[in-house]
């Protein structure tokens, strides 16, 4: 729901955005109130599509921002930063203050290693918004539905 593309087409079809993403919000929320809830830690991938290593959406995290780091009752959200597709980290200020984020700043898309300098800085970038000890750090997507993507694991 971050691509103004995938707003358009909601649009298009007559639903209202914001009716849609209180609806998943609620949907959400229900199927996580359960009384073991108390006893484990929920988390959440948000994905772009990484379908045999491409993608399907962009955008960044600030149109639905509120809805989903303050109104979704989760522990983690696992989040893609890879890339200049995911946006920046300034959204991350919507965050409820007993959730934690995985940085995704590690890419599965491509064999490339990252610098391990440039991805200190950005945890350091992501810090000045979120406190740095409720940051983990993971690839961008290691759950990948198909054995042709590079694949990734969660290192957090």
């Amino acid at each position: 729901m971050c691509d103004p593309k995938f707003e358009k087409i909601i649009n298009e079809r007559g639903h209202n955005f914001e009716d849609l993403l209180q609806q998943y919000v609620e949907l959400i929320n229900e199927s996580i109130d359960i009384p073991e809830r108390k006893e484990m830690t929920i988390s959440m991938h948000s994905c772009r599509g990484n379908y045999r290593s491409m993608w399907l959406a962009q955008g960044g995290y600030d149109r639905v921002a509120k809805a989903l780091f303050s109104d979704i009752k989760i522990d983690c959200h696992f989040l893609e930063f890879d890339s200049a597709r995911a946006g920046g980290f300034e959204p991350l200020k919507y965050l409820a203050p007993y959730k934690t984020v995985c940085l995704g700043l590690v890419t599965s898309k491509t064999p490339r290693l990252e610098n391990k300098d440039a991805i200190i800085a950005r945890i350091h970038e992501a810090a000045k918004i979120v406190p740095l000890e409720r940051l983990c750090l993971s690839a961008q997507c290691g759950f990948a539905s198909t054995h042709h993507g590079i694949g990734g694991c969660i290192l957090c």
